[in-house]
């Protein structure tokens, strides 16, 4: 299958790539000319954030290694926001200062048109911007290199990092180092934010969902608040619409749609997630050609994740295998209706939404029951203080998160009590800690999930007053539930 884009705005240079004409027919439909841009200014920045912290040390360092060259380095927000400029030439800074490429000021595609650190959040993509290959005039003055900044637990894009020279000064080389400033300011976030886990890379997986082989257990075991979204979700598809199921990572999307798709029909279900943004278009030709099999059905995850150019593409895709008979032919998802893109979503006749799991306490308990099953082959029993551990945890990554403690603790015991259970689920949200935090919470919440041991024991073992204890109980926000007595001999 090749891929074919439309053809050009006329005012494209012709020389360009697809994605960068792809980029201007964007900044056309947002209403913008050559000759206008729409600076937005908010007046303040957020300087608090680990985004600016990292990203302004990352850049000061690299400030150092170019301390002679024309180049101003900033750090954007994820919608474009300039957070922070870092430049020591006058010439420049007062050149950006006149097309408002400075802090407080907003620079997506949709305020100054085809840029580089437009296109980096557009596409989630390295980008390089050169001179004339910019929308608006004002701007071809430059060259932009631009690289998406990834957050380093949720995967997601934080923000950018963009430098910007005049544009006879343009080098590949400016690129590069946009890219190793982005990934270095990702790492010293996620060093910075200690206690957390690395969200790993898209991959771009393409796999079949034996939708049969879960219906039973997984309906089985959830509560009648799920029930009333799968109910939605089937009759949307007997009514034969097109349909998004959106809600948080980890929520069950792919799972909830599949099982309704599955009762009413006997079809085959292919699964789609979003790839690493260079591998984007084999990622589509490897699937695409699927959508206009008989008795398939495509499930699109993580719509809202996908480069912006790859949205357009997908768009033309569904368009061509939409039928006004029968069911359609593919299933979206997405973190919310409202993050769906626009060519996309008006592809979309109804939208189902998957609560989160900390609006389903109910859920909690036959879920746990269910994937403890699951790992031991066997039933598996909980004590009552670790059930109600489980239960008043908020579960930050849902389902997917329950599943992981549940099948770990399951895998050591058939009776899973609070030493079972991770510290994460003892504490409530608070600030990232250090590493050196973290062992010590981690420390602290060993001694008092060991059963039948009181908070004077703990204290001892860790020698440390009773006053000590309580006092890193309420900095680390442990909470703690009725233990299971000690058992005597």
């Amino acid at each position: 299958m090749h891929l074919h884009l439309s053809a050009p705005d006329s005012a494209c240079p012709t020389s360009v790539t697809p994605r960068l004409r792809a980029s201007w027919r964007r900044s056309a439909r947002y209403g913008l000319s050559a000759e206008e841009m729409r600076p937005v200014f908010t007046g303040s920045v957020d300087t608090g954030s680990l985004l600016y912290e990292c990203g302004t040390a990352v850049l000061r360092g690299l400030q150092a290694t170019l301390a002679n060259e024309p180049v101003s380095m900033m750090i954007t927000d994820p919608e474009g926001l300039v957070l922070s400029r870092i430049c020591e030439d006058g010439t420049i800074n007062r050149s950006l200062d006149r097309v408002h490429l400075a802090p407080g000021f907003y620079f997506a595609e949709e305020n100054a048109g085809t840029n580089g650190l437009g296109l980096a959040l557009a596409d989630r993509a390295p980008s390089l911007v050169r001179a004339e290959e910019h929308y608006c005039a004002g701007l071809r003055g430059y060259t932009c290199a631009a690289a998406p900044v990834l957050d380093p637990v949720s995967g997601g894009v934080a923000g950018s990092v963009n430098l910007t020279t005049w544009s006879e000064d343009a080098s590949e080389l400016l690129l590069a180092l946009a890219q190793s400033a982005a990934g270095n300011t990702t790492a010293l976030m996620l060093a910075r934010g200690a206690g957390r886990s690395a969200h790993p890379m898209p991959r771009g997986e393409v796999f079949r969902v034996y939708a049969d082989r879960m219906s039973a257990p997984e309906a089985s075991v959830l509560t009648p608040g799920w029930r009333n979204v799968f109910s939605e979700a089937r009759s949307a598809f007997r009514n034969g619409r097109a349909v998004a199921v959106v809600g948080e990572a980890g929520t069950g999307k792919t799972a909830l749609a599949s099982l309704a798709r599955r009762e009413l029909r006997r079809e085959r279900v292919l699964s789609v997630r979003p790839p690493a943004p260079d591998d984007a278009e084999a990622w589509l030709e490897l699937w695409a050609p699927e959508l206009g099999k008989d008795s398939t059905c495509v499930m699109i995850s993580g719509v809202d994740r996908l480069p912006a150019w790859v949205t357009g593409e997908l768009a033309g895709l569904l368009e061509q295998v939409r039928s006004d008979e029968g069911m359609a032919p593919y299933v979206l998802t997405a973190s919310s209706a409202e993050e769906m893109p626009e060519e996309l979503r008006r592809l979309v006749d109804t939208v189902v939404e998957v609560p989160a799991l900390r609006f389903r306490p109910d859920d909690i308990q036959p879920l746990a029951r269910h994937f403890a099953r699951q790992r031991r082959r066997r039933d598996v029993e909980f004590t009552p203080a670790a059930m109600r551990t489980l239960t008043a945890y908020d579960w930050p990554e849902n389902v997917r998160q329950l599943r992981q403690v549940v099948r770990e603790a399951a895998g050591r015991t058939d009776l899973v009590d609070l030493h079972h259970l991770p510290p994460e689920v003892f504490t409530g949200p608070g600030r990232p800690l250090t590493r050196l935090e973290s062992v010590e919470r981690d420390e602290i919440i060993r001694c008092l999930t060991e059963p039948g041991t009181t908070v004077g024991e703990a204290a001892r073992e860790l020698g440390v007053s009773r006053a000590t204890i309580y006092r890193k109980m309420a900095q680390y926000r442990i909470t703690l539930p009725t233990k299971t007595p000690r058992p005597t001999p």
